[in-house]
């Protein structure tokens, strides 16, 4: 089914009709003037359509906007004004007709179809590979693959580092006519200058030192398929001229060779520089440049679509929990946090700090507490749990019945009282839980008077929270005597 509308004139004032019919020839727009009936017997298939919609009397004109909510209406003079309340009615077309207003509505109502949610729902159909986002920058991203990947125009891929270059360029490869061919990545930056040209085009046996055998390059390898060009503006200048060659004739020789070799291949190139800036400082070729930037495609920072960040998380454990098989999750303050913090690794930084935590806490729930210190934005306090006094007991004695036998006699110099050293049960026997008591009003009565009753200091000492000290002062009666 073709995206473009079908345009029909109904008007019964046979002159406007014609008048309009002249002026669609003259701007090359196809058209059909028609009655009601057969209008109605045209609009009930699937195929869009633009109506231009005067005088009509058997049928009302807002029945037909009514029944047909699909169809882009432009509406020919001044008494249908009313009608411009129907959502479909996209705009007023009034005499003398105006070349410039009919062109702007005919554009418009090419948009209202385009944007119809039926055709929203089968673009999103599309099936794209890693593409995670419902923003409207990723949107316009999903769009532009969409439109360009049918075709064979060279597409260059601009954006940050860590924003997803190369998933948008195998996007562009599973979506095109080559998508059975290969798609054959390369680094230009990584690979040294004097390298670089063996590894795009191949060379032939004997071709340098070291050339032991016949080697094919990536557009050989690429052949029917894809070669995506990472990191474009790392390419040394005199392999952008071989480059720039390859381009323009679509052919190439392997080095040492002399055989030219068709270069069937799909070029995409990305790159996180300016090479706008890098023209004019000339570090790269400006003919090049137009030879990349046939269609170009901005991928957007994560700081610019943090809308998408629980979306993207929620797939990045995914893909995790299949390698490590544990996961984790994220509370709402936690999930917060992270939206306000600038991402200026974008989302390989994002997918880093996932897996961070999940070493660190799997198959748990995570806070901004738990999140690192340059990823904490939200003021939040954190839960800190308070244990009954008879677990605090507990813990106490495991204490001192697991020290060693250095650490039993410092203890036991410490659990003075009537001026004897207690380093064993006596055999009477005692009351532990009132001896434990007198050791707590004993410590937390030195704690105070050495730091004059400062409870924030005080409680700092003892290990314990100001408000627990608060409570233990109150229940032994410990304050500052006045």
């Amino acid at each position: 089914m073709s995206n473009t509308p079908t345009v029909y004139i109904v008007d019964e004032q046979s002159g406007r009709s014609t008048r309009l019919s002249t002026v669609l020839s003259f701007i090359n727009e196809p058209h059909q003037v028609l009655d009601a009936d057969n209008l109605n017997k045209l609009l009930q298939t699937s195929a869009p359509a633009v109506v231009l919609l005067g005088a009509l009397q058997d049928i009302a004109q807002d029945e037909l906007l009514q029944r047909y909510p699909a169809t882009a209406f432009l509406l020919l003079g001044e008494p249908l004004r009313d009608l411009l309340k129907f959502a479909n009615a996209v705009g007023l077309l009034c005499e003398p007709f105006s070349y410039a207003t009919l062109t702007q509505l005919l554009r418009d109502s090419q948009q209202y179809h385009r944007l119809l949610p039926q055709q929203r729902q089968n673009d999103q159909a599309v099936k794209f590979d890693g593409m995670v986002g419902n923003s409207a920058m990723m949107q316009q991203v999903r769009f532009l693959i969409a439109q360009v990947a049918k075709t064979d125009a060279n597409v260059l891929v601009l954006g940050p580092s860590g924003t997803g270059k190369e998933v948008v360029a195998r996007n562009i490869h599973l979506l095109s006519n080559r998508a059975s061919g290969p798609f054959v990545p390369i680094n230009c930056g990584a690979i040294p200058a004097e390298l670089l040209e063996s590894e795009l085009f191949g060379h032939e046996k004997g071709a340098f030192t070291g050339a032991i055998s016949t080697r094919k390059g990536r557009f050989e390898l690429a052949q029917g398929g894809t070669l995506f060009l990472d990191e474009i503006g790392d390419m040394p200048l005199p392999m952008q001229v071989k480059l720039l060659r390859v381009l323009q004739e679509r052919t190439y020789e392997r080095v040492g060779g002399t055989q030219p070799i068709k270069a069937d291949v799909r070029i995409v190139a990305a790159t996180h520089r300016d090479l706008e800036l890098m023209i004019s400082d000339g570090s790269f070729r400006e003919d090049l440049y137009y030879r990349l930037n046939v269609f170009p495609i901005d991928t957007p920072a994560l700081s610019q679509r943090t809308d998408d960040i629980p979306t993207l998380i929620s797939e990045l454990l995914k893909r995790q929990s299949r390698q490590s098989q544990a996961t984790v999750k994220f509370t709402e303050h936690a999930m917060q946090s992270l939206q306000l913090h600038s991402w200026p690794g974008n989302v390989r930084e994002l997918a880093n700090l996932l897996e961070r935590m999940v070493i660190m806490y799997p198959d748990q729930v995570v806070d901004v507490a738990e999140l690192p210190q340059k990823y904490r934005h939200l003021d939040v306090e954190s839960y800190v749990p308070q244990y009954p006094e008879s677990l605090q007991e507990r813990d106490l004695l495991n204490e001192m019945f697991q020290a060693t036998d250095d650490e039993d006699n410092t203890i036991a110099e410490e659990l003075d009282f009537d001026g004897n050293n207690l380093q064993h049960l006596p055999e009477q026997g005692l009351d532990l839980k009132e001896y434990l008591a007198e050791l707590e009003i004993r410590f937390i009565s030195q704690a105070l008077e050495r730091h004059e009753f400062v409870v924030a200091r005080a409680a700092e000492v003892l290990g314990l929270r100001r408000t627990t000290l608060v409570e233990k002062m109150r229940k032994y009666n410990l304050g500052k005597d006045e």
